[in-house]
């Protein structure tokens, strides 16, 4: 909570005296030698050819007690003091009316959801969750089933193999860059990260297949994956130096260098099997046998790459052909809305599907999310789930944390656009959109029903509601079939993409 105003105009006369006898800025023009003091920026910085120069300054002492005295001095201050110095900020500053308001009523809803709520324990695999939740649905119905899960923890085998190869792969090509040069610092920075996008899936899904969760169930290493990666990425730094000084060694062949790869792909396989588990394989038959919500025994023979081909639902238009052709919309304001994305140097699969945005309005985005609900298509969206969101009320709002009663400040003074040029917002996390609450004399959206794969302790049981506000500020990404979209944003596929860098926002890897 603020001081009061006369109090504040007490301490900044207090302050500008002792400001005045330590402010050393200066402006200097780029051609001449005159020096102007800093009663003339203001009319300086409208001319053109002049820089600021400045002298970097220290904290003085006595501006910070007059600073810290004017806090102290308000009672209400003090107050907010005693409540938010005891327990998570968060937590005394969250609004009851915004908690009351986020109710689970929708009006729009797809007619099947998929059971259980998953749970990604303590791993980065929410993509893979979100992916397969919305695979499951048609697999479901299909196969007469009231509970059933895909195994991510074969996805997450397969990816973190694919993964590595790319990394090395990476590394070759890159071998007469300097080691410290910002693409290489990149890629030795977040080797096999456990987070992916949906083109990653589709490649995944491609070249592997799907097994139920039954047959490749999560091992401690696949619930924890700290270990595993931190063995993995030592093996692969140091795969990468090999690979640099032999790539840069005298009359060095092509041969050489896939030799060496292969043994070091050899020695990554040994770490992945004994600590997941050997996988089904890809083109080999297995027996999965179930008993359906009818209480009959069921059992399919099949490989896990005709049994991702299987999927399909005439009542949900959820096919492998549909999941093939979709489409991943973003919206980043950082750039024009009808352009097509990519992210250089991004991927998993060598050979595999390019990471491909769509940069569209907000308006279009969530436009098509509601066409999908309506449509009983559940929707993969990726967003930065860490703001403004309670993770034990599953709640997200822009409202959720009256910061400016706190602690008198606004936590909301950026753009979506400045967010992510500064690094303060991302694409983190991944999730499933099932369900919209339309506004009934606009048709506008007010709040959005969302599949979290973090277990049931959190939200409703495993839910959680997210505000249309917060969706336009946080979510970045939905992942859409075509047929829900105009023509002019198909044709957007068309275009040739603006690669950005690898460090941009946009490869962030939810």
């Amino acid at each position: 909570m603020g001081g009061q105003p006369s109090k504040l105009i007490t301490a900044a006369e207090s302050e500008k005296l002792i400001l005045e006898r330590l402010r050393s800025f200066k402006l200097e023009e780029r051609e001449g030698d005159r020096v102007e003091t800093s009663s003339d920026a203001e009319k300086t910085e409208e001319h053109h050819g002049q820089q600021l120069v400045r002298e970097p300054e220290g904290l003085p002492v006595a501006s910070l007690e007059v600073w810290i005295d004017s806090v102290v001095k308000d009672p209400k201050n003090r107050l907010a003091h005693a409540a938010l110095s005891s327990s998570d900020p968060k937590q005394t500053l969250t609004s009851r009316a915004t908690k009351i308001a986020n109710q689970h009523v929708f009006n729009v809803q797809i007619p099947f959801e998929g059971d259980p709520i998953t749970n990604q324990r303590s791993s980065g695999r929410c993509w893979l969750f979100a992916s397969t939740n919305v695979f499951r649905v048609a697999l479901m119905k299909r196969h007469n089933l009231a509970s059933f899960e895909l195994s991510q923890a074969y996805l997450f085998y397969w990816d973190k193999l694919e993964k590595a190869n790319w990394f090395l792969e990476q590394v070759v090509e890159t071998a007469k860059d300097d080691i410290e040069s910002r693409v290489v610092q990149r890629l030795l920075g977040d080797l096999v990260s456990d987070g992916g996008q949906w083109d990653m899936v589709y490649n995944l899904v491609e070249k592997y297949g799907l097994v139920p969760q039954a047959l490749y169930p999560d091992s401690w290493n696949a619930m924890n994956s700290s270990t595993l990666n931190s063995i993995v990425k030592t093996k692969l730094r140091e795969f990468a130096l090999k690979l640099r000084e032999a790539a840069n060694g005298d009359s060095v062949s092509a041969s050489v260098i896939s030799g060496l790869k292969i043994h070091m792909m050899k020695e990554i396989a040994l770490i992945m099997t004994l600590l997941l588990g050997q996988p089904p394989k890809p083109t080999e038959e297995f027996s999965w046998q179930f008993v359906d919500k009818d209480g009959k025994a069921q059992q399919v023979k099949t490989t896990p790459r005709a049994f991702a081909k299987d999927i399909y639902s005439s009542e949900f238009r959820v096919t492998s052909d549909a999941i093939q052709s979709m489409v991943s919309l973003v919206h980043d304001p950082r750039h024009e809305p009808l352009r097509k994305l990519t992210v250089s140097r991004l991927g998993n699969i060598v050979g595999g599907r390019d990471i491909t945005y769509v940069n569209v309005e907000m308006d279009t985005l969530k436009s098509t999310c509601v066409k999908l609900l309506k449509a009983g298509v559940p929707v993969f969206f990726g967003c930065d789930v860490g703001k403004f969101s309670d993770r034990t009320a599953g709640i997200m709002d822009l409202e959720l944390f009256d910061y400016e009663a706190g602690i008198n400040t606004s936590l909301l003074g950026m753009s979506k656009a400045q967010r992510l040029m500064t690094g303060e917002s991302a694409m983190t996390h991944a999730m499933v959109l099932t369900a919209v609450h339309l506004d009934e004399k606009s048709g506008k959206p007010v709040r959005w029903r969302v599949q979290n794969s973090w277990g049931t302790a959190v939200g409703e049981k495993g839910w959680f509601v997210m505000s249309d506000a917060w969706m336009d500020e946080f979510v970045y990404q939905a992942v859409v079939d075509p047929r829900y979209l105009g023509k002019e944003v198909r044709d957007v596929l068309k275009q040739e993409p603006i690669v950005l860098p690898l460090w941009d926002p946009m490869g962030s890897l939810a």
